[in-house]
């Protein structure tokens, strides 16, 4: 009696999924240039960071950390790298790097420009809340169907996926940092015959830079969420010794694999969220 009716049947997926092939099938060719453009920018990006000796990296990030934190913050952050090296795990540590940083770079590009639009427009922000609110309540597991289907497995559609997961917060905070800032002082602007162009860049931007930055942070730490997940679909790095891990069962590879992702996002964490500290006592 308490089941539901079962001749009572909604098929929206089904729709979803025909959507979906019928973008594959007809735009094959621009996500066919997609896939090149992010899978060209991802291999420099990883290129870039492998050929960085070892111990200059350590060093730089013993120097960041003291800079914008304190020497013993600096001095911890580096023996965490040195800690993911002496694991075996350098270049895995890297090409996660690259994955998190492209993820970042695209969603940054993306998100806070619509995320000062959406400010400055009501009706493009109602019709967007809802929408960030279902990509932020969807399972991360989702994103990869769809990464799937439109550039198959490998390191582009864990990219792909990334980037959607990871670009909420930077358009919410860009768009909730642009109209917190003072009225007084956009009128001030005004009165002294400064355009809405410069008026956003010169005034509004720099007042919210903090809460910007709060939330380059906070995509940022989502990128490395889907870390693991991302690797289901066949990206390397620190994720993929994880799903080895499970599939073997070798509890020491995953405790080593899932340790170092964690150092790693502390460092991460730590970091961004000084330099928006910065911003805010700078300001």
């Amino acid at each position: 009696m308490g089941l539901f009716p079962e001749h009572i049947k909604i098929s929206i997926g089904v729709y979803v999924e025909q959507f979906v092939i019928w973008i594959t099938k007809n735009y094959a060719g621009v996500f066919e240039s997609i896939k090149h453009m992010i899978l060209k920018f991802l291999l420099v990006t990883q290129g870039a960071l492998l050929s960085v000796p070892w111990i200059l990296v350590i060093g730089l990030v013993v120097i960041v950390g003291w800079k914008f934190k304190n020497i013993k913050s600096g001095i911890l952050y580096g023996g965490m790298i040195f800690l993911i090296g002496g694991f075996g795990l350098w270049e895995e540590m890297m090409i996660t790097l690259a994955i998190v940083l492209t993820s970042v770079i695209i969603s940054l590009i993306i998100g806070i420009p619509f995320g000062i639009l959406i400010a400055y427009k009501k009706r493009v922000e109602t019709i967007t809340r809802p929408l960030l609110d279902a990509m932020q309540t969807m399972p991360s597991f989702v994103y990869l169907i769809p990464a799937i289907m439109l550039f198959g497995l490998g390191m582009v559609p864990a990219v792909f996926a990334t980037t959607i997961y990871s670009l909420p917060p930077v358009i919410r905070l860009t768009n909730l940092a642009i109209k917190s800032v003072s009225k007084e002082m956009i009128e001030a602007s005004n009165s002294f015959g400064a355009s809405t162009m410069q008026t956003l860049l010169k005034v509004e931007i720099p007042q919210a830079m903090p809460t910007i930055m709060t939330g380059i942070n906070q995509t940022t730490m989502m990128a490395m969420a889907m870390v693991v997940v991302s690797s289901m679909i066949g990206a390397k790095g620190l994720g993929m010794n994880v799903i080895n891990a499970i599939n073997r069962i070798d509890i020491g590879m995953g405790f080593e694999a899932g340790l170092s992702i964690v150092f790693l996002a502390i460092i991460i964490d730590r970091l961004t969220q000084s330099v928006a500290d910065k911003f805010k006592y700078d300001r």
